[in-house]
């Protein structure tokens, strides 16, 4: 029932100190951890002098956290304006207060869907090839508050082994975001590891979007040293979320800004989204409702 529910449908604070929760000449992005900090904030960059322009504010800000939590802990704080999550670090925050943040639009594949999907994977010359060869063998989560890297898996894995995660392999743990999760599994300290994609496009490419793609633009990995051993089914893709406090002109102009942005500029579109999407959809919280409900029920908030 969970299963079939969840598919129908602080480390940052003192980077941003005790920041008033309304300041018109600053505009505060978080940005999620998963990859290494550079990279994150230069994919970011070219945000920074279209919204001082769009909003009219003196100053842009970036805030990279080490962590999903940290971003988590400052859009609760109300010392962030925007951020781009996952749904379960959507479903976090609104556990905790569901008036924190809005969650305005999502992405669009190039296939049309809204969604993406958990991938987990292993070293090519490991000889696993499918679920039955990890059991009783090390398998690694991208972060607690990954949707695709921790509760997707931790939801559905169950039906295809047949047994509770923690009961079927020999151990588990993070790798402290995805990119460093499959850097991890290449070094060998996980036999595989849960990560995501949007399933759609080459293999070779680490399909159109998500981290595998990511990696190999960057050089740091090469799809065929790697193999896909299982595919969860498809996960709501993540929001884009604003401070709920903010001024609702300062609401509609962001809002707008991002619905343009894959036509006014589509390099900083796929820079900061990680690979290829079509365009933004309007979204909101009844979009992420199963992922709320399966957070609740599993980790809690």
């Amino acid at each position: 029932m969970l299963k079939k529910a969840l598919f129908g449908a602080v480390a940052l604070l003192a980077l941003v100190g005790h920041a008033q929760a309304e300041d018109p000449k600053e505009f505060r992005v978080g940005i999620i951890g998963g990859e290494n900090e550079a990279d994150r904030l230069r994919n970011f960059q070219c945000l920074g002098d279209k919204l001082k322009t769009e909003l009219g504010v003196e100053k842009v800000s970036f805030f990279p956290a080490a962590d999903y939590d940290g971003v988590i802990q400052g859009l609760l704080g109300g010392t962030l304006d925007y951020a781009e999550l996952g749904a379960s670090g959507f479903a976090k925050i609104y556990l905790a207060d569901p008036k924190a943040v809005e969650p305005i639009l999502t992405t669009v594949q190039t296939d049309g869907s809204t969604g993406y999907y958990s991938i987990m994977v292993a070293r090519k010359d490991s000889g696993i090839t499918k679920l039955e060869d990890l059991k009783g063998k090390k398998l690694g989560f991208a972060d607690p508050d990954s949707t695709s890297g921790y509760l997707v898996p931790l939801v559905t894995l169950p039906e295809s082994i047949g047994a509770p995660v923690k009961e079927y392999f020999g151990e588990t743990g993070f790798g402290g975001g995805h990119e460093n999760l499959v850097l991890e599994v290449m070094k060998g300290t996980f036999d595989a590891g849960t990560t995501f994609g949007s399933g759609v496009g080459e293999w070779k490419d680490g399909y159109t979007s998500g981290n595998l793609h990511k990696m190999v633009e960057k050089g740091i990995l090469d799809m065929n040293d790697v193999v896909e051993i299982w595919k969860s089914p498809l996960i709501p893709n993540g929001p884009v979320v604003i401070r709920s406090s903010m001024d609702d002109a300062m609401k509609a102009k962001f809002k707008q800004f991002m619905l343009d942005l894959p036509k006014t500029d589509a390099a900083c579109f796929s820079a900061i989204q990680g690979g290829d999407f079509t365009s933004f959809i309007e979204v909101n919280a009844d979009f992420y409702k199963p992922i709320i409900d399966a957070r609740k029920a599993t980790i809690g908030g």
